[in-house]
Order: C-alpha cells, then structure tokens, then sequence
C-alpha cells in the first residue's frame, strides 16, 4: 500500500495493476467520443480510466474533493453519455477519498 501523497500517475498506475490482478476489465487513457445535445462533437475525452467499458473513473491526489471535482466528473459523464462515475481522491494522507454518481438518464 502507498502512503503518503504522490502523483495522480503514480496511484492510477498502481490501480491499473490492482484492477488487472483482480482480472477487472479496464481502459487505460483511452478516447470516448463525446455529444452535445444530441450531436457527435470531432473532439473526444480521455478519461484516467474507464471499467468494465462503462464507468467512467477521475483520479485525484489532493488534500480533499470539492465540487469542482464533482462538477468535471459529471461533466464527463454527460458528454460520454455514461451512467456511473467515481471520483476517487488518493490525496489524503490516512485513507481513500471516493464518491459514486449515477445518471439515471443515461442506464441502459
């Protein structure tokens, strides 16, 4: 386990191997197309991660999420026009900060 605060990089490398030893599909980097009501845009996201091709995870290593954080997740999802987000902060020094959203709009 890493302790202390290091880079984003570091912690998403190291959940990208956790998710691979625990056999989790996942996309690392990986560009998603995006929308604007309705219409293809040429520009594309690349999100930290992308599990089980469907949700969308932002990687953070600061002191504490605020809602600005909250507000670019859900951001992203709206554009990828994907369900479930987690914004996940390795920041703080004695645990794991996270939050889950859904967009009901968007379940299949």
């Amino acid at each position: 386990m890493l302790f202390g605060r290091l880079k984003e990089q570091i912690y998403q490398e190291s959940l990208e191997i956790e998710l691979g030893l625990r056999s989790i599909n996942y996309s690392s980097k990986d560009e998603l197309r995006l929308y604007y009501k309705g219409h293809l845009l040429k520009k594309t996201y690349i999100p930290d991660l992308l599990v089980c091709d469907g949700i969308v995870v932002e990687l953070k290593a600061v002191k504490a999420l605020n809602a600005e954080h909250e507000r670019q997740l859900l951001n992203y999802m709206y554009i990828t026009r994907k369900a479930i987000g987690y914004l996940i902060n390795f920041g703080p020094m004695d645990k794991l900060e996270w939050k889950r959203f859904i967009l009901k709009e968007f379940i299949p």
